[in-house]
């Protein structure tokens, strides 16, 4: 396995994990509408402190998007954006025609998300959210939790 954890069991207010997991920050959503967002934008930390975007989550239900929404509001004034070589919002084959905008908020949430598989420093695939993190600050959540672990 490469990075991660894997989790085989679901839980109360928690989806099951199809893969291996990690935590993650929140660094911004894409809007679905004006009262729900369509995805959650997701970083991690390198050993500088340089918050990269690796991907997002978009596996809530409607009601979950409107309530995602409103918890995300107040983290928007004053937040900064990714950092790295990767940002959130370029062009791809994928969104030719489409929307690219995104918002940005504090980098103080931490979810955990299963994904398929990391390609350099994305996800490879797309990641499903498994539960919100209260109990993680979001600088311990690295880039190490993702990186392949020496045999």
């Amino acid at each position: 396995m490469v990075g991660g954890r894997r989790r085989h069991r679901a839980g109360r207010g928690r989806r099951q994990a199809r893969g291996p997991t990690v935590d993650v920050v929140v660094g911004g959503f894409r809007l679905q509408g004006e009262d729900a967002i369509g995805s959650l934008l997701l970083g991690l930390h390198d050993d500088e402190g340089t918050f990269h975007y690796l991907g997002h989550t978009s596996s809530f239900k409607a009601k979950e998007k409107r309530e995602i929404r409103e918890i995300l509001r107040p983290l928007e004034e004053g937040a900064p954006s990714f950092e790295g070589y990767r940002q959130p919002g370029g062009q791809s084959r994928w969104s030719r025609g489409k929307t690219t905008e995104w918002v940005a908020v504090r980098p103080e949430l931490v979810c955990e998300v299963s994904y398929d598989r990391m390609q350099g420093m994305r996800f490879r695939h797309g990641t499903t959210f498994v539960r919100w993190r209260p109990d993680r600050r979001p600088e311990t959540c690295t880039l190490d939790q993702v990186r392949p672990r020496e045999s």
